[in-house]
């Protein structure tokens, strides 16, 4: 238990300071760049979701009412994989990478060095706030840097366990934990960190940009955006819906950065689609999903009243052809679809992020890339077909973080592909070997000896030498023999 004392102590700009200078005398000890150091505080990870499964869970259930089976999958699991391929990949991530050198500096050998870029700063987020703590965690540490993670105040629950596990099972003198609202997390960002790591919206993301910049600080943002889902026709309806659902709906009920935000199909299609989603909702989530225990509950009163307002707008609220109940008491919104919304309405402005799903219609398929690009660049964007020239035409045509095709939100789970936003959504990327890179700088390293020292490089210059070093730089063997032979 903490002490009075404790309870009472105000984390400032001053205390900031104190806790960065400690980790960065940490880290000049040399402690955390060693092989063993990492290694030990990976298993640690491990250890912890083993031995607290249940405090985890429960953690969750009382920030998010987030079911069960959506906690031990999507976030301890998938942080327990994370520590299991760092743990068996680390040795390699750590060798030194060999490099080609070229005849302008012959004889020498050439390498890049990964090196630990010093103290970082993780500031998490609400939605997934264990995965979205621990997942960069653990590329800091797999990178061997010392660092603080600030979790988020949103999900009280899950920040007040993870300030309580972390010093318990991993080294409290290189990893810290704050916890606190605006004022903690503006204190931290007063602070010269060598990265700053932040998950959540935009409008938070220009301010730790922005605080960044004064230090020149490199930063990974990972933001979100409308996430599209575009709906060919002659495909197998229901095993798209159901995909559909379990992106939407299955991960936190819509609050989730990848989760599907809208929906374009053909107007031919719109219909079928539109049946399917209503019989496969009511197969998932039963006649009244609001009793549900499947479905995670809004995560506040302010979330609840921004998705109300939503779906409240005059344009809109007509438009609802399925779902629209809600139980504010106990914060929760049924999935809710809505067709032939007009695209300058609220909810097609702003990423949803709730269980509110919109499709619009186009006369044909190929239309629905001007609409995505008409907005800024979602972190995903999703399409069914069985159509290769139309899934050629998406890849090329539209940028977003990733792209997945014939399902939703999977590409999540593949460590060998990076993880991570563009233009708006986002910059910088992690997930397996991504998050080693994410906090590491790739040092450039080049070997000679005192052995073939030309005196071509040296003053006097002359016009022999000219001809020479253009030809040493330019690598042509040929010219070089030229050269040497004053044939040129």
């Amino acid at each position: 238990m903490a002490t009075k004392e404790e309870e009472n102590t105000v984390f400032d700009v001053e205390a900031a300071n104190v806790l960065t200078k400690e980790l960065r005398d940490v880290f000049a000890s040399g402690k955390t760049r060693s092989y063993e150091w990492r290694i030990t505080q990976l298993k640690s990870i491990v250890k912890m979701c083993d031995e607290h499964e249940e405090d985890i869970v429960d953690a969750l259930r009382q920030d998010l009412s987030k079911p069960q089976l959506e906690s031990i999958v999507y976030e301890l699991t998938m942080v327990k994989n994370s520590c299991t391929l760092a743990i068996k990949e680390l040795k390699h991530w750590m060798m030194p990478e060999k490099a080609k050198t070229s005849l302008t500096t012959f004889p020498s050998s050439a390498e890049i060095v990964s090196e630990p870029l010093g103290a970082v700063l993780i500031i998490s987020a609400w939605n997934y706030p264990f995965l979205l703590s621990m997942d960069p965690l653990i590329g800091a540490i797999a990178a061997g840097n010392a660092m603080v993670l600030k979790p988020s105040e949103v999900a009280p629950a899950t920040s007040s366990l993870l300030a309580k596990l972390l010093p318990e099972y991993l080294d409290c003198s290189s990893i810290k934990v704050v916890e606190g609202a605006v004022s903690e997390t503006s204190a931290l960002l007063e602070q010269k960190w060598d990265k700053i790591f932040y998950t959540g919206n935009g409008r938070v993301g220009r301010i730790v940009m922005a605080a960044a910049a004064k230090h020149l600080t490199p930063v990974v943002l990972e933001l979100g955006g409308k996430s599209p889902v575009v709906v060919d026709s002659g495909i197998d309806i229901q095993i798209a819906t159901r995909r559909i659902i379990v992106g939407k709906w299955g991960c936190n009920n819509g609050q989730a950065c990848i989760s599907p935000d809208y929906i374009i199909t053909t107007k031919d299609c719109a219909e079928k689609l539109v049946d399917s989603l209503k019989k496969e909702l009511e197969a998932f989530y039963g006649k009244n999903p609001l009793e549900s225990k499947d479905l995670s509950r809004i995560v506040n009163s302010n979330h609840f009243s921004r998705l109300t307002k939503l779906l409240d707008e005059d344009k809109v609220s007509g438009k609802i052809v399925y779902g629209g109940e809600r139980d504010e008491a106990n914060l929760r919104i049924a999935p809710t679809i809505l067709l032939g919304v007009p695209q300058n309405s609220l909810i097609m402005k702003e990423e949803i992020f709730g269980p509110l799903l919109p499709i619009l219609t186009v006369s044909k398929i190929e239309d629905s890339f001007d609409i995505i690009k008409s907005g800024t660049k979602p972190l995903a964007a999703y399409l069914f077909t069985n159509d290769k020239k139309l899934k050629e035409q998406f890849l090329m045509s539209v940028s977003a973080g990733g792209v997945v095709i014939n399902d939703t939100t999977l590409h999540l789970a593949v460590h060998s592909v990076p993880f991570g936003g563009v233009g708006e959504s986002g910059m910088g990327s992690y997930h397996g070997k991504f998050s080693f890179d994410a906090f590491t700088h790739k040092k450039a390293v080049v070997y000679r000896s005192f052995v073939g020292d030309a005196s071509v490089r040296y003053p006097p210059y002359t016009l022999g030498k000219l001809r020479l070093m253009k030809a040493l730089i330019t690598g042509n063997v040929w010219t070089i023999l030229r050269t040497l032979l004053g044939m040129s």
